[in-house]
């Protein structure tokens, strides 16, 4: 039977590992076994496995401890306790510390098995999560696309979901909200990651010249043309090409578009004979294509044919939690670029301003505002006073306001309510009870805060909270 996963089994008792590898063998697995979690945890560091079932009770490192090293070893590890000796205490104490789940002996065949096939289910679904980020780090700068927020988790979860299929995408979003680098982590999450990636930017090629830009031309196929040319889409042949501005060609490079779309297959400026081409398209746009439809300055059936899968970028606006995550990757970049060693983290009333600014520009205007902070910082921290005076004005902060949730604290700042200290010790309070809570355990802090673990860890060192407290 082909295997279907690997399970490494922790426990002292000879009986209760043979037991459980008769079982899980039968089901298809890999089974490794160790009698201690010593000897587990030397297994575990010379291979990888889908699952772990450790006992808690051992002699030597018990399992708790045991359970804390594998995920030392590995964040992402699925642990299983098994025990005999279950109590509300321990399934706490196991959770809190990571793990998957607390089983109790004598367990149900079912019961193991079931909980196995669900974290494993876990397990693949990180690991496909992990290849996605790896994909986007080879070309994309992925610090750009950030996003710890609920909005552009599921923008993720969905990029995740369409990348290895050929399906048509529209991408849309206001202008900066890096609508071309999520073109790229698709084709680079796509099993035509090694073809080639094209870019078409439609608003800044002649209307004349598009059509021979996207389908070539042979020569003499009009004035000018001395010599054949091969168009953008034959380029991309086997890979993704990428129609930015799609909202700006022109009615009849729309029919011509709609064609290829269709047939998988162009005709070349000057030419009767048909070229078939295997490219995925990704179109973007910042205008809304379905009130062009309306106007008529957009075919309806090139929309539908392109919005197959949409996907619709936030502006940074309705994704403030990710300002300082976006921040300190471009002060990491530009000090970089720069040779400055500005901190990257960001004392509470600039953080507080960059939050409450409504960047019109997205991301592209945050990135240039944290290069030009970066390279005028004085010294090794950037102040206010390296901030554009429409960001460091709180005023100007009001009134360029898109959706006023920030107007009232803002002005409040402006009659010099300390506005800032009440933010920081209403966060560093609830931080610190998260804390508390959960044993000093960062990664259940910040789900209990719901936010992400590295937010939560920047936080930590900008208040400079002493985890012992």
């Amino acid at each position: 039977m082909a295997k279907k996963g690997s399970i490494l089994v922790v426990d002292d008792e000879e009986i209760m590992r043979d037991v459980l590898e008769t079982l899980l063998s039968a089901e298809g697995y890999r089974v490794d076994l160790a009698k201690t979690g010593e000897e587990g945890l030397e297994s575990y560091g010379r291979r990888s496995y889908d699952v772990v079932l450790l006992d808690v009770s051992m002699p030597g490192i018990g399992g708790l401890r045991a359970l804390e090293e594998f995920l030392k070893t590995d964040p992402d590890s699925v642990i299983i306790m098994i025990t005999a000796y279950a109590t509300f205490d321990t399934a706490i104490a196991a959770w809190e510390r990571g793990a998957f789940g607390c089983i109790r002996k004598p367990f149900q065949n079912e019961q193991i098995t079931a909980t196995i096939a669900a974290g494993i289910k876990r397990r693949r679904k990180e690991e496909e999560r992990l290849s996605l980020r790896r994909a986007m780090s080879r070309s994309v700068d992925r610090g750009a696309i950030v996003g710890r927020s609920d909005v552009m988790q599921e923008v993720f979860r969905l990029v995740e979901q369409v990348a290895p299929a050929r399906s048509t995408i529209l991408i849309t979003g206001e202008s900066g909200t890096g609508k071309e680098l999520i073109a790229k982590a698709i084709h680079e999450a796509s099993p035509r990651a090694g073809k080639p990636f094209v870019t078409v930017n439609s608003s800044n090629i002649p209307s004349e010249l598009l059509e021979s830009e996207l389908f070539g031309h042979t020569r003499g196929a009009f004035t000018g043309a001395v010599a054949v040319k091969k168009g953008l889409f034959e380029v991309a042949d086997g890979g993704s090409i990428f129609l930015d501005e799609i909202g700006d060609i022109p009615p009849e490079t729309q029919v011509r578009l709609l064609r290829v779309i269709q047939e998988r297959e162009f005709t070349a400026l000057g030419d009767t004979t048909p070229r078939r081409v295997d490219v995925r398209i990704i179109a973007a746009t910042n205008i809304e294509l379905k009130e062009a439809v309306k106007q008529g300055n957009f075919r309806e059936d090139l929309y539908y044919r392109l919005a197959v899968v949409p996907i619709e970028l936030p502006p940074l606006r309705d994704r403030r939690e990710d300002v300082l995550a976006l921040a300190q990757h471009f002060i990491e970049k530009y000090n970089e670029e720069n040779g400055r060693q500005v901190s990257e983290h960001l004392a509470p009333d600039v953080l507080a301003l960059l939050e409450a600014y409504s960047w019109p520009g997205n991301v592209r205007e945050l990135e240039n505002t944290v290069e030009r902070a970066v390279v005028i910082a004085p010294g090794d921290e950037i102040t206010r006073e390296c901030l554009r005076a429409e960001i460091s004005d709180p005023m100007s902060i009001a009134a360029s306001s898109h959706d006023g949730a920030s107007t009232t604290a803002v002005q409040d700042i402006g009659r010099g309510v300390n506005f800032y200290d009440e933010v920081r010790r209403f966060e560093i309070d609830l931080i610190r009870r998260a804390l508390e809570r959960t044993g000093g355990h960062q990664s259940r802090a910040a789900r209990l805060l719901g936010m992400n673990a590295t937010t939560l860890n920047s936080k930590i060192k900008t208040y400079n909270i002493n985890l012992r407290a």
